[in-house]
């Protein structure tokens, strides 16, 4: 008995939170039925959309030349010796560091 009392009164708690929702969700609603009326952007022209057109297409192609203009720098390389210099530091750094693990084995 005891449970079906408190399953009795889970229920009309849920039932109490389903209204309260319902009456929350028309407030939406009507909110947005307003919005809706007045909302929004205006429409654009055929003009106006070919000059927004235009205009990025110009962007883009500006951007490209640019990209373009960046790639065409050329790349910068190391003489041999300054590769030599770099591998023998390297290979310095690397027989440091297997002596320490020699060492600690």
């Amino acid at each position: 008995m005891a449970n079906l009392k408190g399953l009795a009164s889970i229920v009309s708690g849920l039932r109490v939170e389903r209204t309260n929702l319902a009456t929350q969700l028309e407030r939406v609603d009507a909110a947005l039925s307003v919005l809706g009326k007045n909302g929004g952007r205006p429409a654009l022209s055929a003009s106006a959309r070919k000059r927004i057109s235009l205009a990025q297409k110009a962007r883009w192609a500006k951007r490209a030349t640019e990209d373009q203009a960046r790639k065409m720098k050329p790349k910068r390389s190391m003489s041999a010796s300054a590769r030599r210099k770099i591998a023998a530091a390297q290979r310095a750094r690397w027989a440091k560091v297997k002596a320490l693990q020699k060492k600690a084995a």
